[in-house]
């Protein structure tokens, strides 16, 4: 098997719903951090990459089904390069990185970039088909924003769940307060300023073309425990899960560029990370918030090291209470270690970017280290869980 190399990776700034890069298309994003990632490497000729992968949680609209091939074309490289487009909901993104990988391990491929895209602003509503020809009644719209939709009535009531009362249920599984929660919101907001003040994140964001955003912008710097507090749950009357709490809707794009050993020959780059193992589990549909705990252990067990051995992880922050239950059902995981630049509480969940997100983050951070290992994981929708080890 070929190593796998991370010999780059960028992000746009993350936008608000409804926000700053509201009036981009999400194949125009897609096609923004394709073209940086290959402008940032003069060596690279764009008719070497064997193939673009990108994830996307929606596909219904302006993603036009096939967003990577939809980027390729957009972002001006050689028709030669092929596109596919992988859907494994929030852990798009981190799924195409994976797939990638494993088509230069392989040696199915030398070149490759792997990313993922979203524009939850600009996701259209859906008119399902009539039963029968010429209905005489009205027809309703469904949003496919985020969530479920259109849902199978041979599904389990209790699979279906809200996302947001999955958060709940794992609250009460481990005895997370919501004053927990509100603080550890609090503390990514703090994490992500910090970070942005210091210039953590200038050497992964480029920017949007036709936007004037230059960082993310659901950041509240100035939020703090009273003005959280006064937050009314957004899912139980009674609950512990509120807007604060949680990863906003967000657009954005990411992308990161992979190489075998000749790939990194041809591009004269020193690789910011290499790729170690990954792994994909699943659980009860209402339970996906705890996705990452399986997925973490087995990634690790895979790349033979231990949790004695990371130095840095990111774990997608869908919600406070559910990243706090990964932390409660890991204890051999040393929270200081998680999400030290910010999560997606502060910094944003553009769905089908966030894997791609992480994963940039991490291989970014091993290289400013000068070594380490990392992971980036994600909890999904519908009960997955997605990892991926990187090291340096």
């Amino acid at each position: 098997m070929n190593d796998v190399y991370v010999v780059d990776a960028v992000r746009t700034p993350i936008g608000k719903y409804s926000g700053a890069l509201a009036g981009v298309r999400p194949d125009d994003l897609a096609a923004g951090v394709l073209r940086a990632l290959v402008d940032r490497s003069p060596a690279l000729d764009p008719a070497r990459i064997d193939d673009v992968i990108f994830g996307n949680a929606n596909g219904a609209g302006e993603d036009n089904r096939n967003v990577a091939r939809m980027a390729v074309l957009l972002a001006g490289l050689p028709v030669s390069v092929p596109g596919a487009t992988v859907n494994r909901l929030c852990g798009s993104g981190l799924e195409a990185v994976i797939q990638a990988s494993r088509a230069v391990a392989v040696g199915d491929a030398s070149i490759v970039v792997a990313g993922g895209v979203e524009s939850m602003s600009r996701a259209p509503w859906v008119l399902p088909k009539p039963e029968r020809a010429f209905p005489a009644g009205n027809a309703e719209l469904v949003s496919t924003t985020l969530g479920w939709r259109l849902v199978n009535p041979a599904m389990p009531a209790e699979w279906t769940v809200a996302l947001g009362e999955g958060a709940e249920l794992i609250a009460d599984k481990y005895g997370i307060s919501r004053e927990e929660q509100d603080a550890f919101a609090l503390g990514s907001h703090r994490k992500a300023d910090r970070a942005w003040h210091d210039g953590v994140y200038d050497a992964q964001v480029v920017p949007v073309a036709g936007a004037e955003l230059s960082r993310d912008e659901t950041i509240r710097p100035g939020t703090s425990l009273e003005a959280l507090a006064k937050l009314k749950p957004a899912f139980r009357p009674d609950g512990t899960v509120t807007a604060g709490n949680a990863s906003p809707l967000n657009d954005g794009a990411a992308a990161l560029l992979l190489a075998d050993e000749a790939g990194l020959a041809a591009l004269g780059r020193r690789p910011l990370a290499r790729i170690r193992a990954s792994a994909a589990t699943a659980l009860e549909p209402q339970m996906f918030g705890l996705g990452p705990v399986e997925a973490i252990t087995r990634a690790l067990d895979r790349a033979g090291r231990t949790f004695a051995d990371l130095t840095t992880v990111e774990i997608n922050e869908a919600f406070a209470a559910q990243t706090l239950g990964c932390l409660a059902a890991l204890p051999e995981l040393d929270p200081a270690l998680v999400n030290p630049d910010g999560g997606a509480i502060a910094l944003g969940h553009p769905l089908g970017a966030s894997g791609a997100r992480l994963a940039g983050a991490v291989a970014h951070r091993l290289a400013a280290s000068g070594g380490g290992l990392g992971v980036a994981s994600l909890c999904i929708g519908v009960g997955q869980g997605l990892a991926l080890v990187l090291e340096r």
